[in-house]
């Protein structure tokens, strides 16, 4: 898909935020046990996109109420839904100088339009080295559901189907969504949270 930039500023997709907390001592000790200096932008954003895929949960999968919404608390928790793990990625790698931003889809919440759709969001890292954006999906891999990391080719968590009313949206935001970080914020179980209460429209 052709992607367009909310601003052409790369600086933008480095900005520290309150959900994008990088100089969070939590977030400060994983990206010293990730990253070195040997590594090239492409090898860092490997590392990441797999720590975040495997080794944080997302909530549904696992089953858990617990909420969270900041990059320091994703980590410290190991668990979070797309919104949450988005905003973790986001900061590992800006943390090492590479900017990034957050991308949508709008998918149906499980297998039928009848049962709703969501915002679901993702990532973009621009490579020096390639001059470029990929867009990337950490999600969490499960049955049905295999992201990889690749410079090649998209090989996202979900492919949109156009005829169930599915939408790829094309710009890489500097920000998450207010929306999806509102939701975060006002919810306590995120299994009611996931099930009823995801926006679906940007």
């Amino acid at each position: 898909m052709e992607t367009m930039l909310e601003s052409t500023t790369l600086k933008d997709y480095l900005e520290e935020t309150y959900v994008v907390n990088y100089s969070h001592p939590l977030i400060k000790e994983k990206v010293h046990e990730l990253f070195h200096d040997r590594q090239s932008d492409i090898e860092k954003a490997r590392v990441a996109f797999e720590f975040v895929r495997d080794e944080i949960s997302h909530s549904w999968d696992i089953q858990s109420k617990r909420v969270t919404c900041t990059a320091s608390e994703v980590l410290e928790y190991r668990e979070g839904i797309c919104y949450a793990k988005s905003n973790l990625f986001a900061a590992l790698l800006r943390s090492a100088g590479i900017p990034t931003g957050f991308c949508y889809q709008r998918l149906m919440i499980f297998d039928t339009p009848e049962k709703g759709y969501s915002i679901h969001t993702l990532n973009a890292f621009f490579l020096t080295s390639l001059n470029r954006w990929i867009r990337i999906d950490a999600r969490g891999n499960k049955p049905g559901v295999q992201a990889e990391f690749s410079i090649d080719e998209e090989i996202l968590a979900f492919k949109v189907q156009e005829k169930f009313d599915e939408k790829d949206y094309p710009v890489i935001y500097t920000k998450p969504n207010p929306q999806t970080i509102t939701t975060l914020e006002t919810h306590t179980d995120a299994l009611q949270m996931y099930k009823y209460f995801l926006p679906e429209y940007l």
